[in-house]
């Protein structure tokens, strides 16, 4: 595991370097081996403008090799006064071959999905998201939960070619296989999205450790109970632990207080949510069928029970074509999926739809 930056409370930035635009963040990262691993191949950077986690992947030290290289490459923008696309793209093709060097000849190869957010380079305050594998990006605003981006799996190509349902995934026995990485000797492709940067918008970017673990409704629930990001990162990866454990889990919470002159005047009460209890109720684990959102402007009118009941309806964000598996090259985790284990008293999965 390699960390580079710091968690910040509060912190006043500068959306661009010598503007008049400020904004305040806090941000917080955690990560965690899990309850199966013997090793912790995640790594992450919180280096604004840079946010991002890197989940390792090859045999023995390969992996952990190949998420360090990308996320020290990625801390080389951290403090930049503008990260463009092509930074990003340079950074990764770089990258990569750092992994060929440290990593060497393995059997299995090196690699590592890599996802995140950076400040953006429009006018109006935007993060630019990207993202290579199965590592996401979620927004969560005003009681609404969207997944900003879209795997780059076989299971979701076969989603999104109708051969199999969201329930079926779940237990596919590919599962586990990616269809895009950073490393193995491959040019790195991830795909790009403009999200608009906004008070009170709460970001989460996690590893598939914690997805494996929890639903969208239980993810949706910790991010909008929780008043602070390092409450909601560690409530998250806590639960994610005690629901099996079965894989390195790493996330990064990024809360947005203030844009310029405009403030996040709102509370968890000011969204619907009554809390009457301090201790977390039982969520569901698993993948849950939330499909992703390209804009926040899509979750505004959702009700304030869609954090309590069922995940938002949402629209797809615009990707490139879905990758088509090659079983020649694409990486696998070293371990099959099992199916999650539910909290005692959570409703069933099939409640859930």
């Amino acid at each position: 595991m390699t960390a580079r930056g710091e968690n910040g409370v509060r912190r006043r930035l500068n959306y661009r370097a010598g503007g008049d635009l400020e904004l305040e963040l806090s941000w917080y990262a955690l990560t965690d081996v899990g309850r199966r691993r013997e090793k912790n191949q995640d790594s992450y950077v919180t280096a604004p403008p840079v946010f991002a986690i890197a989940d390792g992947m090859g045999g023995h030290s390969a992996g952990e090799i190949a998420s360090a290289a990308v996320v020290r490459r990625l801390a080389e923008l951290g403090g930049k006064a503008l990260v463009t696309q092509e930074d990003i793209d340079e950074t990764l093709g770089d990258a990569v071959d750092d992994i060929e060097l440290d990593a060497g000849d393995t059997e299995l190869g090196a690699g590592t999905t890599v996802t995140g957010v950076v400040l953006g380079t429009d006018a109006e305050p935007t993060w630019r998201v990207f993202n290579i594998g199965d590592s996401r990006v979620y927004q969560y605003f005003k009681g609404a939960l969207s997944q900003i981006t879209v795997d780059h799996s076989v299971v979701q190509h076969l989603i999104d070619t109708g051969a199999i349902t969201e329930e079926e995934a779940e237990v596919h026995p590919h599962a586990n296989v990616i269809t895009r990485a950073v490393g193995f000797n491959e040019a790195p492709i991830p795909d790009y999205t403009s999200l608009a940067l906004i008070p009170g918008q709460r970001i989460l970017i996690c590893s598939d450790g914690l997805t494996k673990e929890l639903t969208d409704i239980g993810i949706q629930h910790f991010l909008a109970t929780e008043p602070t990001a390092e409450g909601a990162a560690r409530a998250l990866v806590s639960h994610a632990l005690e629901n099996a454990g079965r894989d390195n889990v790493t996330v990064v919470v990024i809360d947005v207080h203030a844009v310029g002159d405009v403030i996040d005047t709102g509370s968890l009460a000011g969204s619907g949510i009554e809390i009457t209890d301090t201790a977390p109720s039982p969520v569901p684990t698993g993948a849950s069928d939330a499909s992703p959102s390209d804009t926040p402007a899509q979750s505004l009118d959702a009700s304030a029970d869609a954090t309590t009941a069922n995940a938002p309806e949402s629209v797809k964000t615009e990707h490139t074509a879905p990758d088509q598996p090659d079983s020649d090259q694409v990486p696998c985790d070293e371990d099959a999926d099992i199916e999650p284990v539910i909290l005692p008293g959570a409703p069933p999965k099939s409640e859930q739809a």
